[in-house]
């Protein structure tokens, strides 16, 4: 066995396990999606609640804006990632099987 083969086996057995798959990357995928959706449901709720305040008048009108601003960032985020997901699936319905 010559020297370059030796050092390409070497390099090859150092790099395999950071190319080996992850066993809980599927899990952590779920995880993240489940804490987006509690975010993005507490933001909606907080701006339900200021929006409640302020109708009474006992909210200030900044945070009225800012909390409605957050909602509306929200809502659009959301309506932008529902789009890929459904433009996603047209193409995979395109697909020749």
């Amino acid at each position: 066995m010559d020297v370059k083969s030796t050092l390409a086996a070497q390099a090859y057995a150092a790099t395999k396990p950071a190319t080996a798959p992850n066993a809980q990357a599927g899990q952590g995928a779920g995880e993240t999606f489940g804490r987006l959706a509690q975010d993005f449901a507490a933001t909606l709720d907080q701006g339900e609640t200021v929006a409640k305040a302020a109708m009474i008048g006992n909210a200030d009108p900044h945070a009225l804006v800012e909390a409605l601003a957050q909602t509306e960032l929200a809502v659009e985020t959301a309506v932008t990632v529902r789009n890929k997901v459904v433009e996603a699936y047209q193409e995979i319905l395109r697909m020749p099987v």
